[in-house]
């Protein structure tokens, strides 16, 4: 019966699904910390300092985690160590983290003349420790599985922005802001009004307590997935070198999209892919990450908070939602192609294009104040996201059989380019006129 049903369901039944499990369960703990914060900015950019801004400093500061990959990479050059010790250690950091997140993210510093979120900021940069060197030290590691539980480890990583958007669907917005008289009813006075929003069912601690535990039980996940010996048969026939340094033995039956691999597949762009198109999906990765993880971040609040905070609320947590509901689709997708890949490319750009004219156009973005321009603005992101993480997906699994190393070198450009996209967006946010802010009083 579970054959038939995996065959209809176009599933390996050679697969173990507790392994399938414990992967997604590693693989929410990777960007859960940061996805956290970005679903949680509707309610965090009205009381912080920073106002709309705050987004496009939480880029730089979730950039400047790129040091853990740095260290990491240069570690693996000086001595040799069991990255199993190193994950388990960065997801404990990641759960003190978001539970420290939940009793400082309203407190604020004086520096340089003005208040600062900067105990958010310090916490943040710790999420993005893990969430950074994730993407080359978790990923890789799974790249010692069977091909099979790559997808549903990136399933789980999709799900790190669901589980979030989730908790903050029911913990609701309140409402759009409404304009209050304040100044009484004396006619000799001009009248005075302020902006007031309905509260959410419940605040921003309960909510980062929520996501604390949640990656305390990717840890325990982890360490499952690493000791239990039902998971180490999964493992594919690789040899395993320093760190992430493997390579796929060509013979392996249980891998049959990396069959072709040739007698030396530690070589990048020398096994069953010419150096162009290995060339090619390196730059294609890191471009959608420039605008999908680092620039579009910074300007979202700009596109969306005109439509009202519901609006700004829905886009959110829809769009992290997009994440694991397009990985999960890929895991239903036999076969990637280059071709395939560029196509979606090409299908990206449209949405990428109306997401920065609405917000270029702040505060008064195309159908404001009409149901339709809310709907079109929510969509829009929406699939704009989903499209990225396909991509990304897409691009991962073909480069997955070039060997462990290009599955480090995978995380570097994605880096790269989320380092890129972020700079160029608190530049033309913080120090530009492009972006301006919408004051509904």
């Amino acid at each position: 019966m579970r054959k038939k049903l995996f065959m209809l369901c176009g599933i390996n039944s050679e697969r173990k699904l507790i392994v399938d499990l414990l992967a997604i369960l590693f693989g929410i703990g990777s960007w859960l910390g940061i996805n956290s914060v970005y679903v949680q900015l509707p309610l965090l950019v009205g009381n912080a300092p920073e106002g709309w801004n705050l987004p496009s400093y939480l880029v730089v500061v979730i950039q400047l985690g790129n040091i853990g990959p740095l260290l990491y990479t240069a570690a693996l050059r000086i001595k040799t160590f069991r990255d199993s010790y190193l994950i388990i250690t960065l997801l404990v950091l990641g759960s003190c983290a978001a539970m420290a997140t939940a009793f400082v993210y309203d407190q604020t510093v004086h520096v340089f003349g003005e208040q600062r979120s900067v105990p958010l900021f310090i916490t943040v940069f710790v999420l993005a420790l893990v969430g950074c060197t994730s993407s080359v030290l978790f990923m890789p590691y799974m790249g010692r599985f069977k091909g099979i539980y790559l997808i549903t480890y990136l399933i789980g990583e999709g799900f790190s922005g669901f589980m979030p958007s989730i908790v903050a669907l029911i913990q609701g917005i309140g409402g759009n802001a409404e304009c209050r008289l304040v100044n009484g009813t004396d006619p000799n006075e001009p009248p005075q009004y302020t902006s007031y929003t309905p509260p959410p069912r419940f605040g921003t601690r309960p909510y980062f307590i929520v996501s604390s535990v949640i990656l305390a039980i990717s840890m325990v996940a982890f360490v499952l997935l690493e000791r239990l010996s039902v998971c180490r048969r999964e493992y594919a026939a690789v040899s395993i070198g320093n760190g992430n340094n493997y390579a796929y033995e060509p013979s392996t039956p249980n891998d049959e999209e990396c069959r072709t691999q040739s007698e030396k597949p530690s070589a990048p762009a020398k096994g069953s892919m010419d150096r162009t198109t290995y060339l090619l999906l390196m730059g294609l990765i890191s471009i959608m990450c420039l605008f999908g993880n680092g620039f579009f971040p910074s300007i979202q609040s700009y596109s969306c908070l005109p439509y009202g905070n519901v609006a700004y609320h829905l886009t959110v947590t829809l769009s992290s939602m997009a994440n694991p509901v397009a990985c999960f689709l890929a895991f239903f997708v036999q076969k990637n192609s280059v071709r395939s890949i560029v196509a979606l490319s090409v299908v990206f750009v449209p949405f990428a294009a109306y997401a920065l004219t609405t917000s270029i156009t702040s505060p008064d973005p195309p159908l404001m104040h009409n149901v339709l321009g809310d709907i079109l603005v929510v969509a829009c992101w929406t699939l704009l996201v989903g499209l990225v993480s396909y991509i990304r997906l897409a691009i991962t699994t073909l480069l997955r059989c070039e060997g462990g190393q290009t599955l480090v070198w995978v995380g570097v450009a994605s880096q790269l380019g989320s380092l890129v996209g972020s700079l160029l967006s608190f530049t033309l946010v913080n120090y530009t006129d492009t972006f301006e802010q919408y004051y509904p009083c």
